[in-house]
């Protein structure tokens, strides 16, 4: 993903501060509940900006200090590269999983979306 695909804001010059969009990203990440998730789409339409991959590329730069296993994709496949990490963060916060079909590579489980996927609440004081 290229630096012009990303909101403005993002875009910004100074590395030393984090641009506005990406905390707008990051505190939504931090309101989802122990147990439940967001897609990459629902934060972008929570925040009406951007899009499911502008908000990937944020976590992907951003999320470490959030609960970043808590926004997924769509599908409810695990995080490639950190399924073993968030596997054991679902397991202990309760979230729930499908198991793996004997086809799913790695045998690894879902998230079971119907069940876990948050619907964000009440907007916060500042989004509108």
């Amino acid at each position: 993903m290229s630096e012009e695909s990303l909101p403005v804001d993002v875009r910004a010059e100074h590395a030393d501060a984090l641009p506005e969009y990406a905390e707008r990203v990051l505190d939504v990440a931090e309101r989802i509940p122990p147990g439940h998730v967001m897609t990459y789409g629902d934060v972008a339409e929570w925040l009406e900006e951007g899009g499911p991959r502008q908000v990937g590329r944020v976590m992907a730069l951003y999320g470490g200090a959030v609960p970043w296993w808590r926004v997924v994709r769509a599908d409810g496949v695990l995080l490639p590269g950190h399924e073993l990490e968030a596997l054991g963060r679902y397991r202990t916060e309760g979230t729930p999983l499908r198991d793996a079909s004997r086809a799913t590579e790695g045998h690894q489980p879902r998230i079971d979306m119907r069940r876990a996927r948050w619907g964000g609440g009440e907007r916060a004081e500042g989004h509108t």
